[in-house]
């Protein structure tokens, strides 16, 4: 049975508050990245299909996995949130969070927004985002055998809102769900992609690395 299992990033620079300073793996994120890709060699997964955004930390992530040269495409590229954040403050006075808590609060207000059409100027709108998403994977697909797709929580969020039908909240509460190197995965029932895996991290099960179970 073919199927795409994403994968979010290794953790990247945390500290950071511009798209380009974040676009970086940390060292704890080239770790998550090896342990991961020793995982999948351990069980033997098969993917003859292997892809990856353009971002630094999608191929940075993919390189410390092991994997093939993947195939670059930026329609699996995150979202410019930091952009979005500062645009959205600009505009509509709403600071821009320095700590988890205010993220947790920021996402889902920023995320609406967005979709609403009401922050002018943003590097796509989020029609633009949700269409590149469902291109991407549907020309993917599942034929050839099973791919593995590295990515970004933003990505997999929109990919989960397609399959499930969830509104903008829900999405924005999956998003920051997501773990860093976290795997999920879309089969193909009837004529719809599903999910039947998501935010799973066996390689960072056993209890000397759960300090490595991150969400930024």
């Amino acid at each position: 049975m073919s199927y795409i299992t994403l994968v979010r990033h290794g953790q990247a620079n945390t500290t950071a508050r511009d798209e380009t300073s974040y676009d970086r793996l940390s060292d704890l994120g080239h770790q998550q990245s090896r342990w991961l890709g020793g995982h999948l060699r351990d069980t033997h997964a098969h993917y003859p299909r292997v892809f990856c955004g353009t971002l630094n930390r999608h191929t940075e992530t993919a390189s410390s996995m092991g994997l093939p040269s993947p195939i670059l495409d930026k329609r699996l590229n995150e979202i410019e949130y930091f952009t979005l954040a500062q645009l959205f403050h600009e505009q509509h006075g709403v600071p821009i969070p320095t700590d988890r808590e205010g993220f947790v609060e920021h996402l889902p207000q920023t995320f609406g927004a967005w979709a609403n059409g009401d922050i002018a100027n943003a590097p796509e709108t989020f029609d633009q985002f949700e269409t590149r998403v469902s291109d991407a994977l549907r020309e993917i697909g599942t034929e050839g055998g099973p791919a593995i797709v590295v990515t970004s929580g933003g990505l997999i969020s929109m990919a989960v809102r397609q399959a499930m039908g969830l509104d903008i909240p829900s999405m924005a509460r999956v998003a920051l769900a997501i773990m860093n190197t976290s795997l999920h995965r879309l089969h193909p029932i009837g004529a719809q992609l599903s999910p039947v895996l998501f935010n799973a991290v066996p390689h960072l099960e056993a209890p000397d690395r759960h300090f490595a179970q991150t969400h930024l």
